[in-house]
This record gives structure tokens, sequence and C-alpha cells, in this order.
């Protein structure tokens, strides 16, 4: 089954990590985290006293929306070179992968990720044949060669010769992405309880729990799934 050999993919790919990591090549679990509001509450909140819970104003006022495009070191649990900004275009997201192999620009990379179109784009594609010296013959989107299509497209970002390869979750399977389980956290600790004064002030307020983060918090998820059937 196709699933089954996906699945069984990004738990190798994970399970591979730590050995990865040792021989200098970086596993990153990557996603968007789209619309991401700057609510002001109209009023402080009350704090916790013998008794009563915490109590907050349920009116706020909208200061407009951010998207921040994150990595997840799976081996060392760090969040590296995030993105933040107002669009998640297959530009937006071809510049983070981008940014993010500049932090090591010699260095391999497999980054672990859905099948968004975004994800499999022509953008992204001439992205890592620029960088791996394979711009050669890559065809013309929509008619031929590795441009041709999505399939196509992604059966090149997944080929496991590149020095950058793409590792995809199965569709309508956002819980094998190990950056679920740490935008988890960021909505736990920051943004659920939190009153921004604009998106200047969210970003600036993400960018810092991300780096209290990697200082303070990092280490990787205990990853126990090996691809088998939950249940019999």
């Amino acid at each position: 089954m196709v699933f089954a050999a996906q699945v069984h993919e990004v738990c190798e790919t994970y399970q591979a990590a730590l050995t990865r990591q040792e021989q200098g090549e970086y596993t990153i679990s990557v996603d968007e985290m789209t619309a991401i509001q700057a609510l002001e509450r109209v009023a402080p909140r009350k704090s916790m006293r013998p008794g009563w819970v915490e109590r907050r104003e349920f009116e706020y006022k909208r200061h407009g929306t951010l998207t921040l495009i994150a990595n997840f070191n799976v081996a060392t649990g760090h969040v590296p070179a995030p993105s933040l900004g107002p669009t998640r275009t297959e530009v937006d997201f071809a510049a983070h992968i981008a940014q993010t192999i500049t932090t090591d620009p010699q260095a391999k990379w497999t980054f672990v990720l859905d099948q968004l179109n975004t994800h499999q784009s022509e953008t992204l594609v001439w992205l890592v044949a620029h960088q791996c010296a394979l711009e050669d013959h890559l065809g013309v989107k929509g008619q031929s060669g590795i441009l041709q299509s999505m399939e196509t497209r992604r059966a090149f970002l997944n080929d496991p010769t590149h020095r950058i390869r793409f590792v995809y979750t199965p569709k309508h399977s956002s819980w094998l992405n190990q950056i679920e389980l740490w935008f988890s956290i960021l909505m736990r600790r920051l943004l659920k309880r939190a009153s921004f004064s604009s998106v200047d002030d969210l970003s600036a307020r993400i960018v810092a729990f991300i780096d209290y983060f990697n200082r303070i918090l990092a280490k990787p998820f205990k990853w126990t799934y090996t691809g088998r059937p939950l249940k019999a």
C-alpha cells in the first residue's frame, strides 16, 4: 500500500535522525502555522486567587494575522531559522527552505513535510536543482520532464540520492509530522492566553519564545511509532 510505504519512510527517517546528526546531516520537520491572530484583549485579565481561576476578558481587538513557517530538528529538538510573514506562497516556502539551508550550506538536509502543493512546487524544484547542480533537463511545468506535474516534482524532491531531500507524510496524516507537536507547545505556552497589541508585537513575542525554547526547553520528541498499524 502507498499509505503504509509513506508511513514507513517517515518513521525510518525519524529513527535515523540522530545518526545523521552525528555525521553532520540534518533531519528537519517543517510546516506552516497560518492565520495566527494578533488579538488584543480590551481589558486586563484578573489573576488567580484562592477559590478563583484566572479570568480573561472575552472581548478583543483584531490587529491582523501572521504566518509562521517553522523547522523542528528531529535529532536535537531545536527550532532553527523560523520565517514570519503575511503569506505562505510557494515562493515564501522555497525562500524559507533556502534560508534554512544557508545555516550550513554544504551539509545534507532531509525535510519531513506534508503534501501541500507549495511543498511540491516548481520554485522548490529549481531551488534544489540549483543547490545540487541538477538544473539540466528539468522540462516545462505542465508539459514535460521533472516539472511536468505534482507527481514528477514530488518524485524529484524525494530522490534519496540528492543532498537536499524531502520526505512526504501521507495525505491527511499531520500527526506524523513532528513540527505539529511543537506547534501545540507554542499554542499552549504563548498564543492561547496572550494579548498582542499589533502584528509586530505578535512576531516579536513568537521570536522571543522560540529563542527561549531553544535555550531552555529544547529536546527531541521520543518517537515510538514504527509504522505498524496501531490496532491489529
